[in-house]
């Protein structure tokens, strides 16, 4: 249930449209609805303004399908990262209005609103090998209401690259950088620019990167002032944090 739906509740009760009651009965609707294998929180929406997201990594096809029918059968649609394929064409083929997007393994349904934001979100990818997890936080900003822009394949080995989009760069509210090898890109941007940078560090890099550890140790010691740091290949929660930032 989001807080739109809820204020119009209010106003209907408001304008004597509807009776305290029902309206009572429509909030109180099983906030919390306990499946077997999961507990949906139907209220998430009402306290941050976006439903209950679905990771779907080590679940059933079976466990996504139902997490996501509940709470798209409330009219909230649904968000599930990290989806597998068969579960992806499962709800596809359910939903024919959701939104799969494979490089970013998300599958998405837009829900009968929409959360309002101010402002630009531009998300920087290092290299090309850095989209699935750029894909994954485009995603999850734009199911968030954002306005996402791209800029791609910037990264410090032709650092003039990304000098040459400093008009793209200015013109954003928050920039999400993600990039793997030795995660210097944020630390270049973090210098560039005067708005929130959240860095993103990526599994991507040969033995040295430790899946990601090189480049997460060179963002939490950036040494441009206030980059602010996610967890490896974590797009998600960066899109998340940016839509606090930006949100009414």
């Amino acid at each position: 249930m989001r807080r739109d739906r809820v204020r119009e509740l209010l106003r209907q009760v408001a304008d004597g449209a509807l009776p305290v009651d029902r309206a009572l009965d429509q909030l109180a609707f099983d906030p919390v609805e306990s499946l077997d294998f999961a507990s949906i929180d139907h209220h998430r929406a009402l306290r941050q303004g976006f439903p209950e997201v679905i990771f779907g990594a080590g679940k059933t096809d079976d466990q996504v399908e139902a997490i996501a029918s509940h709470i798209a059968e409330r009219g909230d649609g649904f968000l599930v990262t990290r989806i597998a394929p068969s579960a992806a064409e499962r709800l596809a083929a359910r939903y024919p209005a959701a939104e799969v997007n494979d490089l970013a393994r998300t599958v998405f349904l837009r829900g009968d609103t929409v959360p309002s934001s101010t402002g630009t979100v531009l998300i920087v990818t290092a290299g090309t090998s850095d989209l699935p997890v750029a894909e994954e936080a485009a995603v999850t900003a734009h199911a968030l209401g954002l306005d996402v822009r791209r800029l791609t394949d910037v990264g410090v080995a032709g650092i003039h690259r990304v000098l040459a989009r400093r008009d793209a760069l200015a013109s954003a509210s928050v920039v999400i950088v993600v990039a793997g090898m030795d995660g210097a890109l944020s630390s270049v941007i973090g210098g560039l620019v005067r708005v929130p940078v959240i860095a993103v560090p990526t599994s991507v890099g040969y033995g040295a990167a430790f899946g990601g550890i090189a480049p997460l140790l060179t963002m939490l010691n950036s040494c441009a002032a206030g980059v602010a740091v996610v967890n490896i290949d974590n797009g998600f929660g960066a899109a998340v944090a940016a839509a606090r930032i930006l949100h009414d």
